[in-house]
């Protein structure tokens, strides 16, 4: 069976960054508050005219480049968000339109929320070594702060926006994704969500008037389920891949909270120094977390050709998955 390696990345940010005494002015809330919280301490914003394509588009083109691709090799377009550019069509055809890559290529985006990027990298690698494609651009984006109140501390202080990228090649050697354990509990699925703009609700000025286009979460519920099932599907991961969590190089979970990246450590009796944290910059930015913390491990030479990666996510659905990527580009077959 050919292998999907990661022969590519980038990322793309908003320029404007927003600290915790920037929200003090607006909200009751405080630095010290926030960070003992959360531990987030600033987070980037898009501006009025940004879009989700904006940088899912930047971060796509810094992945080619780093791969030595142009457009037109790629022929396959997946985008992983829940913040639309609009209901249809899909994000990933603008980025298409926006990179210039060819007419024939295949474009749709995934929906998973904060999950979005372990998920869509399961179905790129599934349609990769099924022959489907062979140059995937693979990005994961959102605008999460689009719907967010700003006057509502419990949600305000959260997230930011941004994108993350990777492109993936058939290899003959294993490298790429190794293992993947996803998963779902749609009974849970009102604990956290947005839900007028749907056809569940259509919007009305008098759901605007009610703020019910803004996202609402319970966040104690979702704690507890976001460190059991990322604990528990790392370690499914990890054993299916056929390794002992000391293997792992380094653990990318998903950038929401610091509480729940310690507390899944301690699950997995990995070692603060083998666990990448970001989210004090960005704050959680949804499906791009993920990809964002890849990339800046690599540039920072935390990952190393050869080097076991485990990717753990958990989003609204609730949705949940976990991924062993082993790093490294040998082995690529010709285009």
């Amino acid at each position: 069976m050919n292998y999907a390696a990661i022969t590519g990345w980038g990322m793309a940010l908003p320029e404007r960054i927003v600290t915790n005494d920037d929200l003090e002015q607006f909200v009751d809330t405080s630095d010290e508050w926030i960070q003992t919280r959360t531990g987030i301490r600033e987070r980037r914003v898009a501006q009025p005219g940004e879009r989700t394509s904006t940088f899912a588009t930047k971060a796509g083109q810094h992945a080619l480049a780093q791969a030595g691709l142009s457009p037109k090799d790629i022929d396959l377009i997946v985008l992983a968000t829940c913040t639309p550019d609009r209901p249809f069509p899909a994000t990933a055809c603008t980025v298409q339109a926006n990179l210039g890559i060819p007419a024939g290529a295949v474009a749709f985006d995934v929906a998973a929320a904060c999950s979005g990027f372990v998920y869509g990298l399961q179905v790129v690698t599934s349609m990769l070594r099924a022959g489907v494609a062979r140059n995937v651009l693979f990005i994961a984006a959102d605008i999460f702060t689009h719907y967010i109140n700003w006057q509502d501390r419990n949600t305000c202080v959260l997230f930011g926006d941004g994108a993350g990228a990777v492109v993936l090649q058939p290899s003959q050697e294993a490298y790429g994704q190794l293992s993947c354990v996803l998963g779902s509990a749609g009974e849970h699925e009102d604990l956290m969500a947005v839900e007028a703009g749907g056809t569940r609700l259509p919007t009305t000025p008098e759901l605007l008037e009610e703020g019910r286009q803004y996202v609402y979460m319970q966040g104690r519920e979702i704690f507890k389920y976001a460190v059991r099932d990322m604990a528990a599907s790392s370690l499914q991961a990890v054993e299916q891949a056929g390794l002992q969590p000391s293997d792992i190089a380094l653990v990318i979970p998903h950038q929401a909270n610091l509480r729940i990246i310690e507390a899944i450590a301690k699950r997995l009796k990995m070692p603060r120094e083998n666990i990448f944290v970001n989210l004090e910059r960005y704050g959680n930015t949804s499906a791009a977390s993920v990809p964002i913390a890849l990339v800046e491990a690599v540039e920072q030479g935390r990952i190393k050709d050869g080097d076991h990666v485990l990717l753990t996510a958990f989003g609204g659905g609730l949705t949940w998955g976990s991924a062993v990527v082993r790093w490294g580009r040998e082995g690529l077959i010709a285009r």
